[in-house]
């Protein structure tokens, strides 16, 4: 019988910085108050993108709105 030996080999990830205000910092190091802090300001920050996307939406369906008024009222003169 052979004795196999099952060598794993592992290699260690690079550490995750932020760049925050010029500051470079290793997330391993922060506080979780501040890894807190910091998965507060990804989630207001998706909702800041989506509240644009519904804003930009609104925006046009005035315009639309807008334009068939303008084409309502000149087809009643």
């Amino acid at each position: 019988m052979t004795n196999k030996t099952d060598k794993t080999q592992t290699t260690a990830a690079p550490a995750q910085t932020l760049t925050i205000d010029g500051v470079e910092y290793n997330a391993a190091d922060l506080s979780d108050n501040a890894k807190n802090q910091i998965m507060n300001l990804r989630v207001t920050d998706q909702e800041i993108a989506s509240l644009q996307q519904k804003l930009a939406i609104a925006q046009t369906a005035r315009v639309a709105y807008a334009n068939a008024l303008k084409a309502e009222l000149s087809a009643a003169k």
